[in-house]
C-alpha cells in the first residue's frame, strides 16, 4: 500500500511522463506521426475494415456511377449521396445552396473548431443522356465517370465505416463532402462556394481532394486556367448573292491559326487549345454569328497572363484583318470575348505539413510518391493559402473523360491504395 508521499511521487512521475509523451508528439514531424499511426492497432483495424467492406465499396461505386451527374445537373446523385452520408451516422448532413452535400464526423475538440475536409466531386464531364450503365469484367468496372470521380465518393463512405469500426477518434472534426462543379464548365463552383460562402469557410485547416485512382500521386500544385467563348458576329448574307461580304468565320479561322502559332514554355508548363466551335445558319449562307471556345493553362500566373494577353490581341487583329479584307457595306465584323472559366494558380509549399504527411503515407503503403501539379478542386484552397493536396482513391484506372473509362478494383491493390488517403487525413486531423 502506497504511503501518501510515495503516491504523490508516483502521480507526479506519471504526469511528467505523460507530459513528455505529449511534448514528443507535438515535436514529432509529420513523417514520424504517420509511421506511428500506420503501425498502431487502431489503424490496422481500420484497414482491416476497408478490406472486409471491399465488396460494399464496389457496390457503392456502381450504384453512384449509374446515377447520371452531368455538369450542372448533379442533384439526383447529390441527393442519393446525402442519404448515404446520413446512413453512415454523420452529423449536420446537408445540401448547401450550391448543391454540395456534406456531413461532419465530430472530433474530440471543442464544437466549432478547425476542420479537415475530405472531398470528392459528384459531377462528370459527360452530357445528359450518356449511357452510364456499369459493365463489369473480372475486377474491372467500365463506365463513363466511374473513376473520375465516382469511386472516390464510395471510398469516402468506406473511410467513415473504417473509422467507426476501429473506434478512432480524431482531434479535429472531419467534413466529408460530395461537391458539384469540378469538371469543365463547372469552374470549381462547388468548392469555390465552400471556401467563400459556406458555413465552414473560416474553420478549414486542411483540404484533401480525392480525384482519380492513383495512390502514388500527391498533387500540391494548382494549374490555373482561363477559358473563353468568343462570338464573332457579322451582317451575314447569301453565299452567292452577298459574296465578298465580311465573314465572321474567316475572322475566327484566322484567330485559330494565329493562336496555334503561340510558343509557350515547357517549364513552367503552359498550354492552350482551340477546342469547340459552333454557329452558322446553313451551308449556303454567310454566317451572322459563329463562336469558338478556347482553354489556356499554366502552373505560372505570369505565363498564363502572357498567353491570355496574346490571345486577346489575336482576336482583335483577326477582326480588323477581316474588316479590311472584304466588303463592309452591310456592316462590320465584331467579336464578343466572354470569360467562361477562371481557375487560380498556386502551390502548397512542398515542405508543408500536409504534403509531407501525404508523402509519408504513400511511402508507408510501399509506393513511391509522385509529386506534381494539376487542375483540381484543390486550386481554390491553394489560392487562398489553405494547405491542400489532391490524392487518389486507390487501385488503378484509365481512359478518364472518355466513354470507355475504366477502373480496376482488384481487392489487394485497392485496399492498399485506400490506406494512403486514410493515413494522410488522420495525420492532419490528429488521433
Amino acid at each position: 500500500m502506497f504511503t501518501a508521499p510515495r503516491y504523490a511521487l508516483a502521480a507526479a512521475l506519471a504526469l511528467t511522463l505523460t507530459g513528455a509523451a505529449q511534448a514528443q508528439e507535438r515535436g514529432a514531424g509529420p513523417e514520424q506521426r504517420v509511421q506511428r499511426l500506420v503501425a498502431s492497432a487502431p489503424f490496422k483495424a481500420a484497414v482491416a475494415k476497408l478490406d472486409q467492406d471491399h465488396a460494399r465499396t464496389v457496390e457503392d461505386t456502381i450504384k453512384l456511377t449509374e446515377i447520371p451527374a452531368p455538369p450542372f445537373k448533379e442533384e439526383a446523385r447529390a441527393r442519393a449521396y446525402m442519404e448515404m452520408l446520413k446512413a453512415h451516422g454523420l452529423s449536420d448532413v446537408e445540401m448547401d445552396a450550391e448543391g454540395n452535400v456534406m456531413g461532419l464526423r465530430r472530433g474530440t475538440g471543442p464544437a466549432g473548431g478547425k476542420v479537415v475536409v475530405l472531398a470528392a466531386h459528384l459531377d462528370t464531364v459527360f452530357p445528359e443522356g450518356t449511357n452510364v450503365k456499369v459493365r463489369r469484367e473480372g475486377t474491372k468496372l467500365h463506365a463513363p465517370g466511374v473513376g473520375d470521380d465516382t469511386h472516390s465518393l464510395a471510398v469516402l463512405l468506406a473511410y467513415i465505416r473504417a473509422l467507426d469500426a476501429a473506434k478512432i477518434r480524431t482531434k479535429s472534426d472531419i467534413l466529408f463532402v460530395g461537391n458539384v462543379g469540378e469538371e469543365g464548365p463547372g469552374d470549381l463552383r462547388g468548392v469555390r462556394h465552400i471556401f467563400t460562402k459556406g458555413k465552414y469557410k473560416d474553420r478549414i485547416a486542411a483540404f484533401f481532394s480525392m480525384d482519380g485512382t492513383s495512390p502514388e500521386r500527391v498533387t500540391f500544385g494548382a494549374v490555373g486556367s482561363r477559358r473563353y467563348r468568343v462570338t464573332f458576329k457579322g451582317p451575314g448574307g447569301h453565299s452567292y448573292g452577298a459574296f465578298g461580304t465580311v465573314n465572321p468565320m474567316a475572322a475566327m479561322g484566322t484567330a485559330v491559326v494565329e493562336m496555334n502559332k503561340i510558343v509557350t514554355p515547357t517549364q513552367p508548363k503552359t498550354t492552350y487549345a482551340t477546342s469547340v466551335v459552333g454557329g452558322g445558319t446553313s451551308v449556303n449562307s454567310i454566317p451572322e454569328s459563329i463562336w469558338l471556345e478556347v482553354d489556356m493553362r499554366s502552373e505560372s500566373k505570369d505565363e498564363l497572363a502572357k498567353v491570355d494577353a496574346r490571345f486577346q490581341q489575336i482576336v482583335k487583329d483577326a477582326v480588323a484583318a477581316e474588316n479590311k479584307a472584304r466588303n463592309t457595306r452591310f456592316g462590320e465584323i465584331s467579336a464578343d470575348v466572354k470569360l467562361i472559366g477562371d481557375r487560380p494558380t498556386g502551390a502548397t509549399r512542398e515542405d508543408a505539413e500536409i504534403v509531407r504527411a501525404t508523402k509519408a503515407a504513400v511511402q508507408a503503403a510501399g509506393y513511391t510518391p509522385v509529386l506534381g501539379a494539376s487542375s483540381t478542386d484543390s486550386n481554390i484552397p491553394i489560392s487562398l493559402g489553405i494547405p491542400a493536396v489532391t490524392i487518389g482513391s486507390g487501385g488503378s484506372g484509365g481512359r478518364a473523360h472518355a466513354p470507355d473509362e475504366w477502373i480496376d478494383v482488384e481487392k489487394t491493390a485497392s485496399v492498399r491504395g485506400q490506406a494512403v488517403g486514410l493515413a494522410a487525413v488522420l495525420a492532419m486531423a490528429g488521433v
